[in-house]
């Protein structure tokens, strides 16, 4: 397969799976490890990256609406019941910062499990199946009907809500194949959200989370390591050839991501997640077969 080609199989990839809830780092990591690719290599890591950078990035075009009306409406909200504290923009910001802190002190033990393909099937069928029990027990408590509904809901967050979702949104730094998106939106709806609520909210609290978590790994893998040498997350000289590879996956990752944006909130409006659930655990039954034979 040619660099180009790869390139663009790996953006399809990323964006498909960037925010349903199956992890996209472990679809990613998977793939190239089936493609050839040396998941150690530097220039592949930082590859990486960039796509998610990509499909991150299709977010607040996608929410500019809603992100609009939480800077028109801060402090008080568009019912005029909230404060600076409660409104949703700030419990945004607070969930990010219950992830962020704790994540960034395990940066360590995360780096040492990214490339684990046993600790991510294990990953993607235990997130499976608690997905599919607190969808199948909250899913149809309440559904939020359309967009406006949803949006309503986010307006009504309580502190403990976003607090608990930032918490819960760690798992997914800690144990690659968790899936972010789907360790939120169980949360979510944990905490008393809809599907539809719980979802959105997700959406947005990715865009500081991953903005700021992708933007963190890009800077480390553009610096130069100790003496001029190589990164060892990233790589310090790239070439003409591997800047175009970076654009084809960058700019296929945020086309493909927009759409499946867009598709993921009307499917969840009317359905549930159990496809994914079970996806994930028969993904990750697949790939632990595979990653035992491998040893």
């Amino acid at each position: 397969m040619s660099d180009y080609l790869l390139s663009i199989v790996l953006g399809i990839i990323e964006g498909l799976t960037e925010f349903l809830p199956v992890s996209s780092t472990a679809h990613l990591r998977i793939s190239e490890a089936l493609l050839g690719i040396d998941l150690h290599d530097g220039y592949w890591k930082m590859f990486s990256i960039v796509i998610q950078l990509g499909a991150i990035l299709c977010l607040p075009i996608y929410f500019r609406k809603r992100i609009t009306a939480f800077l028109k409406t801060f402090p008080g909200g568009a019912a005029g019941d909230r404060t600076w504290l409660t409104h949703p923009l700030t419990l945004t910001l607070i969930a990010f910062v219950c992830t962020a802190a704790p994540s960034f002190l395990l940066t360590k033990v995360i780096g040492k499990h990214l490339e684990n393909l046993v600790l991510m099937a294990s990953s993607l069928i235990i997130g499976g199946i608690v997905m599919w029990v607190i969808d199948a027990i909250y899913g149809t408590r309440k559904i939020a009907a359309s967009e406006e509904a949803a949006a309503s809901e986010i307006d009504r967050m309580n502190l403990g809500q976003a607090i608990w979702i930032g918490l819960c949104q760690t798992l997914s730094a800690v144990f690659p194949g968790t899936s972010r998106s789907m360790a939120t939106i169980a949360a979510g709806q944990t905490a008393g959200l809809s599907r539809a609520a719980a979802l959105e909210f997700s959406f947005l609290l990715s865009i500081p989370t991953m903005i700021a978590a992708t933007g963190y790994d890009l800077l480390k893998s553009l610096k130069p390591g100790k003496s001029g040498a190589e990164n060892a997350i990233g790589t310090t000289h790239i070439d003409q050839h591997g800047w175009v590879l970076l654009a084809i996956g960058f700019v296929v990752s945020f086309v493909v991501a927009y759409g499946v944006v867009a598709w993921f909130m009307q499917w969840v409006r009317r359905r549930g997640f159990a496809p994914f659930a079970i996806y994930r655990i028969l993904i990750g039954i697949a790939v632990l077969i595979w990653a035992v034979n491998l040893k």
